[in-house]
């Protein structure tokens, strides 16, 4: 793969179909998040507004920030785990109201005509979803300079079409809600797709970070036996504590050994170079390992073994409106939520220095981004003109 090389492309001023609107953010690759002004598209149609109260910080932000999937372009603005109130409905809007709490995942459009959208996976839209940060306007659902790539959730609001906006229960943890559209439904929907969903079957969770943490508890929610596997036993009472049933050290030959053909269908949450092979005894016969976490290298899989035993290995990529509105009202159901720490916008490096630090969020926290309180503090705003 030839190396892609980040554009640098100066924001343009608001058009007359456009507002600024306050914004963090990185300027180029090896810069530091700063406050800066964006185009937001002005209400039309069936376009939604919402103030900004939260936004989930996504390990996959840091991937693309930094470029690690070639994929990058700057300015950046990222979040894609978005929480607010409407403020304005557009005059065709009929899902909406003003003063709704709603919320905004990981696309904010697609063709909505081919086979993928009619079943409701827009996530796997044939002409391409289009990602709520760094993509390009391509389906004419997303207003305002259609030369601009979207801007994510790291924001003081956002114009979203109707279609693509989420109910939030009004009385759900609002501090806490945002990650589940992102870290939630990553995990809600390979469950359902491997008939999970009701329960009696044992799910082996890979991974006992941000994202394996929530699979561990959606999953014990829904009624099925839990393993959790990690290198080592660091994070075993951790595990338990969420809703584990088993812990599996997979660098452990006799700790697999005692679990071999256990699992109806693994979930691998990693997203670092590693050997997808220690995992498949674990497996029932004709059973499914899901890969979820974003490895940008090839892996090696003994066929044999494959064979003998009709494994699949198999991708899960988010979930599509109604499924992610699934995952919220069932996480609002059995008061499921992420393990997460409030920051300011200030406190972006941080946390993401967190996330990539070594031993890749040993406590599964999900860091969320207090909007309202990040834009009182004017030493973290963009300079009055």
């Amino acid at each position: 793969m030839q190396p892609h090389i980040p554009a640098v492309d100066p924001i343009p001023k608001c058009q007359d179909d456009e507002y600024a609107e306050v914004a963090w953010g990185k300027e180029n690759l090896d810069g530091k998040f700063s406050a800066f002004n964006i185009p937001r598209p002005k209400v039309f149609g069936k376009q939604v507004k919402f103030e900004m109260l939260y936004c989930g910080i996504c390990h996959s932000d840091c991937h693309m920030g930094l470029n690690h999937w070639n994929n990058a372009n700057f300015p950046f603005v990222p979040g894609h785990e978005l929480l607010g109130k409407v403020v304005e409905v557009g005059p065709e809007v009929t899902k909406f109201k003003l003063g709704e709490t709603v919320g905004v995942g990981c696309f904010v459009d697609s063709c909505g005509e081919c086979e993928s959208c009619k079943a409701g996976f827009e996530q796997y839209c044939y002409k391409g979803m289009t990602g709520t940060y760094g993509a390009p306007k391509v389906h004419g659902r997303v207003g305002g300079n259609p030369k601009l790539r979207t801007f994510g959730g790291y924001t003081g609001s956002n114009v979203v079409h109707e279609d693509y906006v989420l109910k939030i229960p009004e009385d759900m943890d609002k501090e806490k809600t945002a990650p589940i559209l992102c870290a939630g439904i990553t995990m809600y929907s390979p469950l359902a797709n491997w008939n999970c969903l009701e329960g009696g079957k044992t799910v082996g969770i890979v991974g006992i970070g941000g994202l394996g943490t929530m699979g561990i508890k959606i999953a014990k929610a829904m009624g099925n036996k839990v393993v959790a596997i990690s290198t080592s036993n660091k994070k075993e009472a951790m595990a338990k504590a969420k809703g584990a049933d088993v812990f599996v050290v997979s660098k452990d030959a006799d700790s697999i050994k005692a679990n071999v053909a256990t699992c109806d269908v693994i979930l691998n949450t990693v997203s670092a170079d590693h050997d997808l092979n220690t995992y498949l005894p674990l497996l029932k016969k004709q059973s499914t390992l899901v890969q979820i976490g974003g490895v940008t290298s090839p892996h090696t899989i003994v066929n044999f073994p494959l064979m003998i035993n009709r494994w699949s290995v198999a991708g899960s990529l988010i979930g599509g409106v109604k499924e992610c509105q699934d995952c919220i009202d069932f996480c609002y159901k059995h008061s499921i939520y992420p393990d997460c720490e409030t920051i300011e916008a200030n406190k972006i490096d941080w946390a993401w220095d967190q996330l990539l630090g070594e031993g890749g969020n040993p406590d599964g926290i999900r860091y969320v981004i207090d909007i309202k309180k990040s834009l009182q503090n004017e030493s973290f705003l963009p300079a009055k003109e």
